[in-house]
């Protein structure tokens, strides 16, 4: 069986200024920050099958006593970083793709996971890099808020990252779709180990609560086609038994649906 391990970085306040600001629920309370502040908790996941270490998104590019936060985080769950073989990209929004890489003293900027290769969409990263150099320097509510150029850049340079299309497979047991959705990019991916069938939706299937509820949510590219796919996927989950990894969501990450 494979081993499921969630990566939680913490519950942030995001506004129409894209910054994700620290939140500690025992402490702060959501209406003393901006208005329209929404909470969001950010979580990766590394899921290991055999020989292969599978970190699922990058979370934000967060540091703690200077050193990356993500690598602190594994090394607290007994993973050596230069562990991870694939990075499964589900799209490059910045809560999800802000630990791809980090600048250095030297003011280069490499890949967090040097052993490892990065798996993105094709157009989703063509999609990203194009609307954050248009609006580079830019702050504010727009779509460009929400990408990093310098990240996108890296990637395209870089020999380590393999682009992937619409649908197909990975390593044999990992396969991926286009979902769309949340952005115009949005990939799925499925893990299979033995009998098991791990699934990651990314934005598209973000928390437990949001498999059991059908709402058009503002935040999404095409919130009807989210709302949509949620459904899909839970009804087709609970057929064949999936164990979904959410998210957004630090207390249920893991769950089957019942």
């Amino acid at each position: 069986m494979a081993q499921i391990i969630p990566l939680a970085e913490g519950t942030f306040t995001v506004d129409r200024s894209k910054k994700f600001i620290p939140f500690d629920p025992q402490h702060d309370r959501l209406q003393d920050r901006p208005k329209g502040s929404l909470l969001i908790e950010i979580q990766p996941f590394l899921v290991i099958a055999g020989s292969h270490y599978i970190l699922l998104d990058t979370g934000l590019n967060l540091s703690n006593n200077q050193e990356f936060l993500l690598y602190q985080i594994l090394k607290e769950k007994g993973i050596d970083p230069s562990q991870i073989t694939h990075v499964l990209l589900s799209h490059l929004h910045k809560d999800h793709a802000g630990g791809i890489c980090s600048l250095h003293p030297d003011g280069s900027y490499r890949l967090n996971f040097p052993q490892a290769i990065y798996y993105v969409h094709e157009d989703e990263l063509k999609y990203a890099l194009s609307h954050a150099q248009q609006n580079e320097g830019e702050t504010g509510g727009d779509i460009a808020s929400s990408y990093a150029a310098e990240e996108f850049e890296l990637l395209f340079q870089s020999d380590q990252v393999m682009l992937l299309h619409d649908e197909g497979y990975i390593d044999t047991h990992i396969r991926y779709q286009l979902s769309g959705g949340h952005c115009p990019y949005h990939v799925v991916f499925w893990i299979q180990d033995q009998d098991e069938i791990i699934f990651y939706g990314g934005d598209v299937a973000p928390q437990y609560l949001q498999m059991k509820t059908r709402y058009v949510a503002k935040y999404d590219y095409d919130g009807r086609k989210s709302m949509e796919l949620r459904q899909q996927f839970a009804e087709q989950g609970k057929r064949e038994g999936w164990t979904f990894l959410f998210y957004h969501d630090v207390q249920r990450p893991v769950m089957k649906l019942i």
